[in-house]
Order: C-alpha cells, then sequence, then structure tokens
C-alpha cells in the first residue's frame, strides 16, 4: 500500500506541473484535504476506542488524523474520472470490512457521456454515498463530527450509476444498481442486486430537497431479509447568516426470510448554523435515532438503540484554507450502553477539536 500511494502521489505531482505548465485550461484537477483532531471522552474508555457507532473522529484522548486525502478530478465534454486515496482513523474503522488496499480508496469512478443534446452520464466504479447530506470530508458539513443518520448509513458505495441534470441545473436525478450497503466487494455468499435512486432539487440557491432510498439485501442469499430504506432532508438558507438543515432516515428490514414482519429503525435531525462573520459559523444539532431490534447498531439490551443527542459547534477560517472547528456533544440512551469506570451507564460526552486544511 505504501508503494501505491507513494506512485500515485509523484504521479499526480508530475501531472499538477504538467497541467499548471500548459496554456490551455487542463481537464485535470488535484486536490489535498488533511483533517488532524483531538477527542476526549469524558467515559475515558482505558482503549482509546469510542463507541463502535461511532466512525469518525473515533479515537479518544490522542492526536490523529481523521481523514488524509489526495483526489485526482478529470473532466472533458463525453468523459470523466475520479481517483481518491486516503487515510486515517476514518477509514481504519469504516472500511475495516474491505480487503487490502480497497481500504484506502475513497472514489475510484469513470463516466461516459450518452447524450448529445442532455446532461446525461452513465459512471461505474467507487462513489461517495448517494445518501444523506453530510459526507466523509468534514469541510462539507456543518458540524464537526457527524450526525448518528450519517454515521449509520452508507458513507460510500460501488455500481453503476445513471444520472440527469436539467438545463437550469435545478433538478439532479439518478437510478444506481450497486454491490450491497456500503461494500465495495460483495459479502460473502451474496448475490441479490441492490438498487437505489437520488432526486434532488434546487428551485434556488437558498433552498435544496433531497430524497434518496435503498433497496437490497446485506445478508447472505440463503437467508435473504430485504432492506427497504428512504432518506429525505432540505437544507434553507433563511437569511445571509442563518441556515436549517431538517434532515430525516426511515428503513425496514424483513425479520426472516420471505416474511412480512419487518425491524424498523428511524432517525430525525435538525442542525441550525448561524455566521456572525464571514470567518466564524455557529452551528446547533439536535438528533434522535431508533433502533430497538438492532438491525443497524447491535447493543445487546432490552430496548436496543434509542438515542438522543445534542451538540454545539464552532468553526474559526484561520485563512482561505485552514479552518479550526471545536465542538461538544452528548449521548443520552435509554438503556446503559455506555462504559465508565467498568460500569455502564446511559450518558457519554466528548469534546473534539480539529485543524482541517483544504487545497
Amino acid at each position: 500500500m505504501k508503494k501505491l500511494i507513494a506512485f500515485f502521489i509523484s504521479s499526480v505531482f508530475m501531472l499538477s506541473i504538467r497541467a499548471q505548465t500548459d496554456s490551455t485550461k487542463s481537464p485535470l484537477k488535484i486536490n489535498g484535504y488533511l483533517e488532524v483532531y483531538y477527542c476526549y471522552d469524558f467515559n475515558d474508555p482505558s482503549n482509546h476506542n469510542r463507541p463502535d457507532f461511532i466512525y469518525s473522529y473515533n479515537r479518544h484522548n490522542e492526536v490523529n488524523v481523521n481523514l488524509g486525502l489526495i483526489k485526482a478530478a478529470y473532466q472533458k465534454k463525453k468523459t470523466r474520472a475520479n481517483l481518491g486515496l486516503m487515510a486515517g482513523t476514518y477509514p481504519n474503522a469504516n472500511l475495516r470490512a474491505e480487503p487490502g488496499v480497497l481500504k484506502n480508496i475513497y472514489e475510484a469512478n469513470i463516466g461516459v457521456s450518452i447524450s448529445k443534446k442532455k446532461n446525461i452520464w452513465i459512471d461505474a466504479g467507487i462513489f461517495p454515498s448517494h445518501i444523506g447530506f453530510e459526507s466523509a470530508i468534514g469541510k462539507d458539513c456543518w458540524n464537526l463530527t457527524r450526525s448518528l443518520l450519517a454515521e449509520n448509513s452508507p458513507y460510500y458505495e460501488s455500481g453503476v450509476k445513471l444520472s440527469y441534470t436539467s438545463v437550469n441545473n435545478k433538478w439532479f436525478m439518478s437510478a444506481l444498481i450497486l454491490n450491497g450497503w456500503q461494500h465495495i466487494q460483495r459479502s460473502n455468499a451474496n448475490n441479490t442486486p441492490a438498487v437505489g435512486h437520488q432526486l434532488t432539487y434546487r428551485p434556488n440557491s437558498k433552498i435544496t430537497l433531497n430524497s434518496s432510498s435503498f433497496v437490497g439485501n446485506d445478508k447472505p442469499d440463503s437467508i435473504i431479509q430485504m432492506r427497504y430504506f428512504h432518506n429525505f432532508y432540505g437544507q434553507f438558507q433563511f437569511y445571509k447568516k442563518l441556515g436549517v438543515t431538517i434532515g430525516f432516515d426511515i428503513g425496514i428490514e424483513e425479520k426472516a426470510k420471505n416474511k412480512t414482519n419487518y425491524n424498523k429503525w428511524y432517525s430525525p435531525v435538525l442542525i441550525v448554523k448561524y455566521s456572525p462573520t464571514t470567518k466564524l459559523n455557529i452551528a446547533i444539532r439536535g438528533e434522535y435515532y431508533s433502533d430497538r431490534n438492532q438491525v443497524i447498531i447491535t447493543t445487546g439490551t432490552l430496548h436496543g438503540f434509542q438515542t438522543y443527542g445534542y451538540s454545539l459547534n464552532m468553526d474559526y477560517s484561520i485563512s482561505e484554507d485552514l479552518v479550526w472547528r471545536i465542538e461538544g456533544r452528548n449521548f443520552s440512551s435509554a438503556d446503559a450502553i455506555f462504559i465508565k469506570n467498568n460500569r455502564s451507564i446511559n450518558e457519554d460526552y466528548f469534546i473534539t477539536t480539529a485543524l482541517v486544511l483544504s487545497l
């Protein structure tokens, strides 16, 4: 893997120099991204691991890298491609089921335009997820840490995507055939096709409405349990300084093969962002995640995972490419699912800070 990353960096460097010396506009763009963070969990886990349902900024009481990313993007009239390689505690945690160097791939896809008059593309490969308003890249999110619904729905996916963007850029539509629920490599003994959709409407620069879905099976075919999942969110910039995001996830999964009874989980979230100056952003988040039957989050307790979360976040732009972020956050659960001093408790308080560099 070290040789692969070194080769990629050297190749990107040479291509970047070539692009800069070319008098014409280059179709190749190179970007870098780095998040260095420190998180202190007041439950003080001795193994330094945050709870299993947290994948970003998941190490306690140590300075570490959440995500280091180098990305090359190629765009021409009829073809496009993206290749991103990453390292950090985020890929270690969230891609631990993927084999070998697949753990270090943020995205790798190729697209072809299939219409002369319309903006219609077919893309294939590994993509960031089509679900949700938060991604692995923190600078694109209003809060430093990710919402519970984002942490426990796909961050990434692999497959084929057919997409259309309207001439006025108000509508985006896509249909996907996927390898499964957050999988690059298929699970053993699973050959069930999974599908999804995304529909985004932006009537103006102040409003975004999005609907995304997933339908598939995350189990071996012999015990197939179909999963049906939908994500909706709306983002509203009411004033120049005030923005609101409302999100809601809901999913059901068959309790057993060919059964009509389902286990259900759902999660609402509300985020309010206030920007008193051009350099300072403040965001407040309230959320709830209910997974009583432990489809997504396993607790082994009577009431499963039923947890409220609250957080207060502040971002300060030190320069155009560097941001300092700090966030305090609390989880409060119906069952005692957290550990402190070798005993189970219902609460978890933690504070996270990070420096984010984007090039």
